[in-house]
């Protein structure tokens, strides 16, 4: 059994993670931590706990980081075109809900939960690094207390998405990123190199809703205009980015994966490139000199991990 803590801003492909975590039979879904990223932290906490009283979750919801570490480091635009006004694609979410959030920060929430669960719980990460980054400077102990890191960000030997060198979860908080990767705890990291591999056409959303019934059918509902985004970009289907993350721990043996202590750039035109230095490489002095070595996915079994999320979702 994987203890979970999953760190989001939902986000389309973040719902469908979320649901993919609730459902597994091997997950113990601990906690749910939000950022901003998808859309602002007050409307991704709002969809959190929207989707956790819709699908009955019991894991407590934690607000978290409104901006990055540096504030003026980086203007933040909400991608609007991606993920909808709201962040769940315009599907319509209630103004109230009846689910209310944990009283304590994300990264508090992250400590205390690590802390009661030392060498058991997995952080999968699929937003902005922020609450991870947080809560490793309030509290360094936990690096050694967690059993590993898994997220989405970052590309490694591709282009990114949201400048020729960066992906948006790196992008959007560089300096956070570099000291997740830089911590001394074991993380996998499954970025652009594997999720644009990944893609759910319709008929896969409605192959998955004919499977999961009516709470699938909530994540066809709000997947229709992402879809469209990826559709218009050259496509087959939608990018399954973040449920990705959630596989590589559950399936591990559906990625191929290298060894590399990773920077990130936290300046300039290549702010927010993830840029991995592979192991046994040697250079002369540099800031990866000493560094952690890291896990980076680079190949995919792109159609197994669609099957899994189908019998994952069918329960």
């Amino acid at each position: 059994m994987h203890k979970v803590i999953f760190d989001t801003d939902p986000g389309v492909d973040d719902a469908l993670a979320l649901l993919y975590l609730h459902k597994h039979p091997q997950i113990d879904l601990l906690g749910v931590t939000t950022v901003f990223g998808n859309a602002a932290v007050e409307s991704t906490t709002h969809n959190a706990l929207y989707l956790k009283q819709v699908w009955g979750l019991t894991a407590p919801v934690a607000r978290g980081a409104a901006g990055p570490l540096q504030p003026d480091a980086q203007p933040e635009a909400w991608p609007v075109h991606i993920h909808g006004h709201n962040g769940l694609g315009n599907h319509p979410v209630p103004d109230v809900l009846e689910a209310t959030a944990d009283t304590r920060e994300a990264h508090q929430l992250i400590i205390d939960l690590v802390r009661a669960h030392p060498g058991e719980i997995t952080l999968i990460a699929v937003g902005r690094m922020t609450n991870l980054a947080l809560a490793l400077q309030h509290a360094p102990d936990i690096a050694g207390l967690v059993r590993g890191v898994v997220l989405m960000g970052g590309a490694f030997h591709v282009n990114g998405n949201i400048t020729p060198a960066a992906e948006a979860n790196i992008w959007g908080d560089a300096e956070a990123a570099d000291i997740v990767f830089t911590a001394r705890w074991p993380v996998t990291a499954i970025g652009l190199d594997v999720t644009t591999r990944v893609e759910m056409d319709r008929h896969g959303l409605d192959a998955l809703a004919h499977a999961g019934g009516a709470d699938a059918d909530l994540v066809r509902s709000l997947s229709q205009e992402y879809v469209d985004f990826y559709l218009q970009a050259g496509h087959k289907g939608m990018v399954v980015h973040d449920c990705c993350a959630c596989i590589a721990l559950t399936r591990p043996e559906l990625f191929q994966f290298e060894r590399a202590s990773v920077r990130v750039a936290c300046d300039g035109v290549a702010r927010g490139m993830t840029i991995p230095k592979p192991e046994g490489m040697a250079f002369g002095p540099s800031v990866w000199d000493d560094q952690v070595v890291q896990t980076i996915a680079i190949g995919v079994d792109a159609s197994a991990v669609l099957a899994d999320i189908e019998t994952t979702l069918a329960g």
